[in-house]
């Protein structure tokens, strides 16, 4: 086995926040593989980053973690980027193994390939890419592509990360794969912020101070159920139970899809109950978080959900759907509301929700309890110790 620290490339497709959790996720992952003392690094391209980026190969320091960014050409899905697959070629023989995040672009499939030229071993974090339901949306261009390299790339991996174990076992019954391995993703605990200063939200986002409200935190596209939130919710408050309630509605996401929603709430002459206030970061997003009274995640499929963690962490309880998959763990410690993508279901769960306090602080107290078993320093360990066993048969086979 490689002598340690272990050198571990992660590649992904974009570390932009806005591409979703993914990008933020890694960053605390690999931050927490450091301190166990894992050399990391982080290879992506410039997508949905601002500002002018490094010369590709020239390494900088991107929230602490060493990172090489590539130009990124055609579809922005795609990710295409010759320049990264040249570097890929040349470098990823330095690394004791590669990390994989994503399936379907250019970048992982280079990375893949890279790694099996040059016998690195590599494991494939599919992030829920390969679930039966996102299988099928935009279904022939994903077959296609499944079987000119993507069944190849997952084949090959010495395994494949799942962070939930729903996520593993749709996975591997529809595509037949059989060597994942279940390791969640962690919360940050300084996200919470016991002292909720309602004064610091207030300031940042307008028209929601004195009001209770949920929120969505979240890269607003269609599979996260949004407009059947947003059908509930504006049925709700029409009551005079519910009329003081807002739903903040943060993150950014496909131009026509968040048109869509802020039309349906102009059409409610709702501007006032629902608020739009863009992509949050850092000490805004905390403070959106830590003072919401529940936060609401109904998508069609999520392979995690790190917003739900974030959110239970702060002892703020959960609206999301069976199909996120965190939410066996979320029903089993009473940490929020379970209902299906469908519109009488959101509206009787969000109303059940909205109309009992000491039921959300029941909830939101046994959520807080629940994000303790997901911390990073425990996802580190059993990273180290899967890229451990994997070099251990890698060696044992060249040994035979």
């Amino acid at each position: 086995m490689s002598k340690f620290p272990l050198r571990v490339l992660h590649v992904i497709p974009s570390i932009s926040e806005r591409s979703g959790g993914p990008a933020y996720a890694i960053i605390s992952m690999c931050r927490a593989l450091q301190e166990k003392g894992i050399e990391v690094a982080i290879a992506a391209t410039e997508a949905d980053l601002s500002g002018s980026q490094p010369q590709s190969g020239t390494p900088i320091r991107y929230k602490g973690i060493s990172t090489f960014i590539f130009p990124a050409r055609w579809d922005n899905l795609f990710k295409y980027s010759r320049p990264f697959a040249i570097w890929l070629e040349e470098n990823v023989g330095s690394f004791d193994l590669v990390h994989i995040h994503a399936v379907f672009n250019h970048a992982c499939i280079a990375a893949a390939r890279a790694c099996r030229r040059n016998n690195v071993p590599y494991v494939v974090r599919p992030l829920g890419s390969l679930d039966p339901w996102s299988m099928s949306q935009k279904a022939l261009r994903k077959a296609v592509f499944w079987q000119l390299a993507g069944k190849r790339m997952l084949h090959d991996a010495a395994a494949v990360h799942y962070t939930a174990r729903a996520e593993q076992q749709a996975t591997e019954t529809s595509l037949g794969l059989n060597h994942g391995t279940v390791v969640p993703l962690g919360v940050d605990t300084l996200i919470e912020d016991p002292s909720k200063d309602s004064q610091s939200l207030s300031s940042e986002i307008s028209g929601v101070e004195g009001h209770p409200y949920v929120l969505v935190l979240s890269r607003l596209h269609p599979k996260k159920g949004l407009e059947v939130l947003l059908d509930a919710f504006l049925f709700l408050i029409k009551k005079k139970q519910f009329e003081s309630w807002r739903l903040v509605i943060a993150g950014d996401g496909p131009s026509e899809h968040v048109a869509r929603l802020r039309a349906k709430v102009e059409s409610h002459h709702a501007n006032n109950a629902v608020v739009f206030p863009g992509w949050l970061d850092g000490k805004k997003k905390n403070a959106a978080l830590c003072q919401a009274s529940l936060l609401a995640l109904p998508s069609y499929q999520e392979n995690f959900g790190l917003c739900v963690m974030e959110a239970l962490a702060c002892g703020v309880p959960v609206l999301i759907s069976p199909h996120v998959n965190l939410a066996p763990d979320i029903q089993a410690a009473c940490a929020g509301w379970i209902a299906p993508v469908e519109g009488e279901a959101i509206k009787e769960a969000l109303a059940d929700a909205l109309d009992n306090k000491a039921e959300r602080i029941r909830r939101g107290l046994a959520g807080r309890e629940l994000s303790k078993q997901f911390n990073w320093s425990a996802v580190a360990d059993a990273l180290v110790r899967l890229y451990s066993q994997i070099l251990v048969e890698c060696d044992q086979r060249y040994v035979a």
